[in-house]
């Protein structure tokens, strides 16, 4: 049963001989670019996960968290390769020095993300696989404290409100009483009566939408999520 072993990794080994395969497992041990692959996709699952539970944005793109786990994977062999062959690092960074990415990050939140990504992937390539589990693991926490703590702060939302000209001094007058903070982004004048867009931070969603009904001359008022600070 031994001999017969032996024999099939001598015909294996004989036939990545042939085929010129064997001189590209010198630097690179099979064994430990399946134990960094295994580890780059657990240790991206954990940045998608901290990135889908951590998330704030009003529409979450799950192909963004695949994107993270991809980048993980995907640096990680680029890193074992050229760490140990100076022309091919210099070749790579040259290679990379060309590369534009034309798609555009809206949240500043995603480019540290990804960021993120690519930094485990360089520690798993480069085979501090302990380090890259505790500095996932230490920014994981990190990160759903940051957002457990950016609860106390009010949400920021647009409030669109369609009314009468002549009822505006009551709406500010309700803004100041029931908003934390408030700011007017925008105001339109017709014929058939007037539109005014807000940026609020408030802790209720519902009840200031209905103190703005109950004002004489408001037709109607609508609430919508937004990302950006007041008074940027």
């Amino acid at each position: 049963m031994i001999f017969s072993s032996l024999m099939q990794v001598a015909s294996v080994t004989s036939i990545l001989s042939a085929a010129g395969l064997s001189s590209e497992f010198k630097t690179i041990v099979p064994g430990d670019l399946f134990l960094a692959l295994g580890l780059g996709f657990l240790v991206g699952a954990i940045i998608a996960f901290v990135y889908k539970r951590t998330y704030r944005g009003v529409l979450y793109s799950p192909s963004f968290g695949i994107t993270l786990i991809m980048l993980t994977l995907i640096t990680t062999p680029v890193v074992m390769c050229i760490k140990s062959d100076i022309a091919l690092s210099m070749g790579m960074v040259g290679a990379l020095s060309i590369v534009r990415f034309r798609t555009a990050v809206k949240d500043p939140m995603d480019t540290a993300y990804m960021f993120w990504a690519l930094t485990m992937g360089i520690l798993l390539g480069a085979g501090l696989h302990l380090v890259a589990i505790i500095v996932v693991l230490t920014i994981g926490v990190l990160m759903f404290v940051l957002t457990f703590v950016k609860f106390a702060n009010p949400n920021s939302y647009l409030l669109v409100v369609h009314y009468d000209e002549y009822c505006e001094q009551a709406i500010n007058a309700e803004l100041r009483r029931s908003v934390k903070a408030y700011k007017l982004r925008s105001k339109s004048l017709t014929r058939a009566g007037a539109e005014m867009t807000y940026e609020v931070r408030l802790n209720e969603r519902h009840e200031i939408v209905t103190r703005m009904l109950d004002i004489e001359g408001v037709h109607d008022a609508t609430l919508v999520a937004c990302q950006s600070e007041v008074g940027a």
